[in-house]
């Protein structure tokens, strides 16, 4: 076991074996106002272990880290290491990844990064080492996801949270559905959000925001957070799918996002907020062939400064008037 760690990483993993039952997380703030949980580290295993049979992850692989163990996600890469007695590389967090492996080391077995570190990591010489990678943290744009389709790296996006110690389910890049992991299965409550079961982590049952259509109690398709619906006229409008409808139309670099404000007529109706000015003139009208017109956005808001979350992540405001 080849181990190359960052001060942060010895740090968590001096937590990791220390005598308490728990580690210390924080939520990422993306739906509410961030808040410090503690994790059982017997949840954390359990995780750990799914993920290392899903991708068939044994002492022979190799597991590399560009992200903060601050974070979920960073923390669990450390924990598949050590569970698995696998090599682990860690290096200082960057939105470009170096990649590099010592000459004892021929690949990567599974890589975690987030959509900002994607375009580099494509153009990494060393990209050919990676046979697996999870992208999360926030989605994935339509565009960076055809590109990482062309290039042919094996690769998934992530569903879960940091009180389900990561991901329960991932998504194949070119595929709709995200199926479960070992241990996992779904069903929907009364709103139509998913309701996760799981047979090894202490929580039992969880009880999302997240509205999904069901295929199985292991696959479903993801169709927006449950506090971001809008409800006009009677129709539900999801800003998330309207929002992936929008990104190949505009600049990488321009933030936006789909929100809703009061309407004499429909109750409330989509609009899209932003803090760039350079939206193309007749966005709205490209959007409205796409979406149809009940569906469409009625104006664009622009705003000083979107905010973010620690982690990135814009906080969604609704428009008071």
């Amino acid at each position: 076991m080849e181990m190359i760690l960052t001060p942060d990483a010895k740090e968590f993993i001096d937590e990791w074996r220390d005598s308490r039952p728990h580690v210390v997380a924080h939520t990422s703030g993306s739906t509410g106002t961030p808040k410090e949980i503690r994790l059982l580290k017997s949840d954390m295993r359990a995780s750990a272990k799914a993920t290392l049979q899903f991708f068939g992850i044994c002492e022979n692989s190799t597991l590399y880290l560009p992200l903060s163990p601050d974070y979920i996600a960073g923390k669990m890469q450390i924990v598949r290491a050590l569970e698995a007695g696998c090599n682990l590389i860690v290096e200082e967090p960057s939105n470009r990844p170096a990649l590099t492996l010592p000459p004892t080391i021929s690949e990567i077995s599974l890589l975690p990064i987030v959509p900002s570190q994607v375009d580099a990591v494509l153009a990494s010489p060393f990209r050919s080492t990676i046979k697996a990678m999870i992208i999360g943290g926030a989605p994935l744009a339509p565009e960076a996801e055809l590109e990482v389709l062309k290039d042919g790296i094996p690769a998934y996006a992530t569903y879960g949270m940091t009180e389900t110690c990561s991901h329960v389910a991932l998504r194949r890049l070119g595929n709709d559905c995200f199926d479960a992991l070992p241990g996992f299965t779904f069903s929907l409550d009364e709103r139509g959000c998913l309701s996760i079961k799981s047979e090894t982590l202490s929580f039992h049952e969880l009880i999302t925001n997240d509205i999904v259509e069901l295929h199985s109690p292991t696959k479903f398709r993801w169709l927006g957070r449950y506090d971001n619906v809008i409800n006009s006229g009677g129709i539900k409008i999801f800003p998330e799918e309207i929002e992936k409808l929008i990104t190949p139309l505009i600049d990488n670099t321009i933030r936006l996002y789909v929100t809703s404000r009061p309407s004499e007529r429909w109750g409330e109706e989509a609009v899209i907020v932003t803090d760039s000015t350079r939206l193309p003139a007749d966005l709205l009208d490209r959007v409205r062939e796409l979406t149809g017109p009940k569906r469409a956005p009625k104006a664009i808001i622009t705003v000083p400064q979107i905010e973010l979350t620690r982690s990135q992540k814009i906080i969604r405001r609704k428009i008071s008037d």
